[in-house]
This record gives C-alpha cells, sequence and structure tokens, in this order.
C-alpha cells in the first residue's frame, strides 16, 4: 500500500468509492479484498502494476460508515493486510502554523486532551513537513501514522507538530453533528505562504514567474522594519526538523509537490485550511485574491482527476479569515488580506468561490499567547512570530468553521452559519448620516468610534479614510455620522484594523453568536 494507508485509517464512505493505491512488481496483478466480521469477504478487486512508478489503483465500491474492516493485497504469495478501518467522512487539513497548532497549545488544553478518549471513531493521521522541487507520487515522511486518538502519544505531542488543533476540534465536532466516522489528515507547515502550497500552473494562473518568492533580495517587500523573505539558508529551507516548524520554505510549489499532490489519489469529503499570517501579509498580499481562489480550483480539479472522479470536482473547501499580530501596526496588509481571502467579494461562498465556507477570526485575539518564535536566528521570519500571531482560541475558530461545513458541505439549509453583512448604504445629506442595511438581525456589542470609516473625497481620485461613530444600531441597520467628512462620500469599510477588536467584542455580531465579517 501507498504510504498513508494503514491500520486504523478512515476511507471515505458512500456515495463515492475509496480510492486504494499502492507499489508493486511491474505488470503483476494486485487483488484487494475487504472483509467485514469473522473474515467475511465484502468485495474483491484486482489491478495490474503499471510503469513507470510501478504503481497499482483501484476504487472500492460505496461503502455506508462503519466498520471494522480488514483491507488485504495481494500479490502473488505475498500481502499485507491493514486492520481496523472504518468508513466515514475524510478531511484534509492543510495551511501554516495555525493550523500546526496541536491540541496541546490551546485554550482548556488539559480538558480537551482529556476527553480524547471519548472519540476513538476520529482517526488522526499527519504527513511529514517535507518539500520537494517535482511533484511527488507518494509522501516521503510521515509525522503521524493513521491513529485513535490519545491525549499524550498524538493530540499533545508537542508545540505545533501533530495532532492539529483546528483539526481535530472540527473533526470531533463533526463526528458529533453526523455520527458518522472521521479522517483527518494534516498537512501543515508554519511560516509558509500560499505560493509554496500551490502548483506551477495555478501560480502562472496568477501572473507569477516559478521563482516568485525564491530570491531572498529580489522578492524583500520592506513594509516594516524587517524583510519578508525566504530563509538565507538552504539548510534552514530544507530541514524537516520539528524545530522549524514556524520558517518553512518560502520557494514556489514546493509543499505542492512534496504534501499535497501525493495525496491526490485519496478520495476526500473536504478541505479545511488556515494560512496566511503573517506569510501573506507581506508577501504577494495583493495577489491573494487571485493565488488563493485559484489554489483552491486546482486542487479542486487535481483531486478530482487523482481519485478517478471521486472527490467531487466542487470539494468543499472551509478557511480561517486572519486573526489579529499587532495592535499598532505600520500598514493595513492584514486587513487587505482578509478581503482578499473573500476575493474581494467579503462573504463566501460567492461567484468566485463557490462552494467554501470562511470562519471569521478577527475577534480570537490573544495579546499574551505564549507560542511564537523566541529566538533571533538568520531566518528574517522569526523576528516575525511573535505570540499574539497564534491565538489559543482555537474552539471557536472549529466551532465557526463547523457551521460552515454543516451548511456547505452537508447541505444544512436552516443553518445559519455566517455574520451579517450589509446589502446596502442610504445617504441621508442633509442630515449628515449613513444608513447601512445589514442582511441579518443585529446585536451591537461595542460601539467603537473608529470601527466604521467612510473615504471623504471632493475628488473621485482622492480618499481620506474618516471615522463614522455609530449614532445608532436598530434591528438590521446601523447609522452612521458624517460630521467628519463634510465632501463627497465615495466609500464604507468597517474592521479595517490588524487589531479591530478585544476578545469577542467587535461592534456587530448576529444573534447566534457569529461576528460581522470586514468589508470595503
Amino acid at each position: 500500500f501507498a504510504s498513508y494507508y494503514g491500520d486504523h485509517m478512515v476511507l471515505q464512505r458512500e456515495p463515492v468509492g475509496a480510492v486504494v493505491w499502492g507499489h508493486g512488481e511491474l505488470g503483476a496483478v494486485v487483488t484487494v479484498t475487504l472483509s467485514g466480521a469473522g473474515g467475511l469477504v465484502i468485495m474483491k478487486k484486482t489491478a495490474q502494476v503499471k510503469g513507470p512508478s510501478g504503481t497499482w489503483t483501484t476504487v472500492l465500491d460505496p461503502m455506508d460508515q462503519g466498520g471494522p474492516y480488514a483491507l488485504m493485497a495481494e500479490q502473488g504469495s505475498e500481502n499485507v493486510t491493514l486492520q481496523d478501518i472504518y468508513f466515514g467522512d475524510v478531511w484534509l487539513c492543510s495551511g501554516q502554523s495555525n493550523m500546526a497548532m496541536t491540541v496541546l497549545q490551546v485554550a482548556n488544553a488539559s480538558q480537551e486532551l482529556a476527553a480524547a478518549a471519548r472519540y476513538p471513531y476520529v482517526r488522526v493521521f499527519a504527513a511529514a513537513p517535507a518539500r520537494s522541487d517535482v511533484e511527488l507520487e507518494d509522501l516521503e515522511r510521515i509525522a503521524l501514522p493513521w491513529s485513535i486518538p490519545t491525549a499524550t502519544e498524538n493530540l499533545g505531542h508537542g508545540n505545533f507538530t501533530y495532532f492539529s488543533a483546528v483539526c481535530w476540534l472540527l473533526g470531533r465536532s463533526l463526528y458529533e453533528a453526523l455520527g458518522s466516522p472521521v479522517g483527518l489528515v494534516e498537512a501543515a507547515w508554519g511560516g509558509t505562504p500560499i505560493e509554496a502550497w500551490s502548483s506551477r500552473q495555478a501560480l502562472q494562473a496568477c501572473g507569477l514567474p516559478e521563482d516568485a518568492g525564491s530570491s531572498p533580495l529580489a522578492q524583500c517587500r520592506v513594509k516594516a522594519p524587517w524583510c519578508f523573505a525566504p530563509p538565507l539558508s538552504p539548510a534552514l529551507s530544507s530541514s524537516t526538523s520539528p524545530h522549524q516548524h514556524l520558517s518553512g520554505p518560502q520557494t514556489p510549489s514546493v509543499l505542492w509537490n512534496a504534501m499535497i499532490h501525493p495525496l491526490l489519489n485519496m478520495t476526500l469529503r473536504g478541505v479545511a485550511w488556515y494560512q496566511g499570517e503573517p506569510a501573506n501579509a507581506f508577501l504577494h498580499t495583493d495577489r491573494y485574491n487571485c493565488t488563493f481562489p485559484t489554489l483552491i480550483a486546482d486542487w479542486r480539479r487535481a483531486f478530482h482527476a487523482g481519485s478517478a472522479g471521486q472527490t467531487e470536482p466542487l470539494l468543499p473547501f472551509g478557511f480561517v479569515q486572519l486573526s489579529t499580530y499587532r495592535r499598532e501596526s505600520p500598514d493595513d496588509s492584514f486587513a487587505r488580506l482578509r478581503w482578499h481571502q473573500t476575493a474581494d467579494l467579503g462573504v463566501v461562498p460567492n461567484a468566485r468561490m463557490p462552494g467554501t465556507f470562511m470562519a471569521v477570526a478577527m475577534d480570537l485575539g490573544d495579546e499574551h499567547s505564549p507560542y511564537g518564535r523566541r529566538f533571533l536566528g538568520t531566518n528574517p521570519i522569526s523576528f516575525l512570530f511573535l505570540g499574539s500571531i497564534h491565538p489559543r482560541d482555537k474552539q471557536n475558530v472549529a466551532h465557526r468553521l463547523l457551521l460552515g461545513a454543516r451548511a456547505v458541505a452537508y447541505g444544512d439549509k436552516d443553518l445559519v452559519f455566517q455574520g451579517p453583512y450589509p446589502t446596502r448604504a442610504v445617504l441621508e445629506v442633509t442630515r449628515g448620516l449613513l444608513n447601512v442595511t445589514y442582511s441579518q438581525e443585529l446585536v451591537c456589542r461595542q460601539r467603537d468610534a473608529r470601527s466604521f470609516e467612510v473615504c471623504c473625497s471632493s475628488q473621485a481620485s482622492l480618499c481620506q479614510w474618516l471615522p463614522a461613530p455609530v449614532v445608532a444600531v436598530g434591528s438590521r441597520t446601523v447609522t452612521l455620522a458624517l460630521g467628519g467628512c463634510g465632501t463627497l462620500v465615495l466609500g464604507l469599510r468597517y474592521a479595517w484594523d490588524e487589531w479591530p477588536c478585544e476578545y469577542q467584542s467587535c461592534p456587530l455580531y448576529n444573534p447566534q453568536g457569529l461576528p460581522a465579517p470586514p468589508f470595503l
């Protein structure tokens, strides 16, 4: 079997078939047998080992949820049997350090770890950090083989290693909601930009050259007293040591090649993605409105093709909108990246990003998080990873992802999964007011005088952003004062700040407790 098939794994349940593949002797016929209790044969499949890489592939008939099963592959007199196999939903979790943060590192970690034993049908697997200049067929290394969750051996293994807290909490919640086994596959590496996770074709579609980001000097964008650039030392760039978990490679496509491309044959139910801070807040920030939607479309195409059409073409794709970093920021790069995460449309799913869902996290800042890069090194990124960029509240992140997954991936049409968003704005010139109508009922938690800003100008080409204080909040409307703007109002924005509000205290939420996302 290929590297990521093993005892205790979860294979994708019906209505699609799980892809099974492996390595063998060229020209040989491999027989794959799925057996149930007492050795009862459920199905048999045969596949021929083909060149040039000597691999075989078969698609199992769709199976209802449940188990345990045994899966055996035979070639001549040789055979390998995998035990304790279940059928359920398989989710891939990818991104950088906020996805790699483990259950050991989150708020109430001891309680979360103690609860692990209650979820034996949520199985976990983690690919080891790896990079390659060419697309690999199989994973080079595995950090955590398929495992039944335990408090110390896997969920609480260490910092930024395995297992991902966001991935675990989402999977655990999916199991509670669906009652079906869940398989979680983690492929994450801290400090990595989206370009490293994108195929060369995806980058070309966004006009990025194949060496984009690969030259420390050429690609360095000075936006503060630091430079976001690739590691100066090749050893740093290529290291897969856990000690390099916050300074992964910056080179385009190397993580796609080594950590995603090998998984394409896997039949998936969905993807969860947490990436962007600070990597793309300082590198190709204003390309993210292309690189992110293009990555999603490219991964969908590749997983659909790699699984012989079993992974659906519109693979559900959830992501976390950036949380916070610095209270005093020299620029608006974080705010711009949050906007670009939605393809500049503010909410998802939308026309450019169908089948997606988003967890807003700008109200979950954690200034006193102890987790960050605390030493100085030759890698310029070392200076960026202060603790506050790794908030410990991953429970709310996972809950907001869960709502989106249930609504978008599982079709729960009655579930509210996103916060209120403005649908229109009406200017009352004589009274100097702007009435903003929202899509949902509003709950006002804070009247921050600077949360809303208007673009004032006497010429269409000039824009000065001035605060527009909240005068009144109705059931679905917000009235803003335009006292500081005596000229033409060209635009309106909300929460356009790197640290827009205190913990769970942004101005606007819906009755379900979901924050209104930022907009421009």
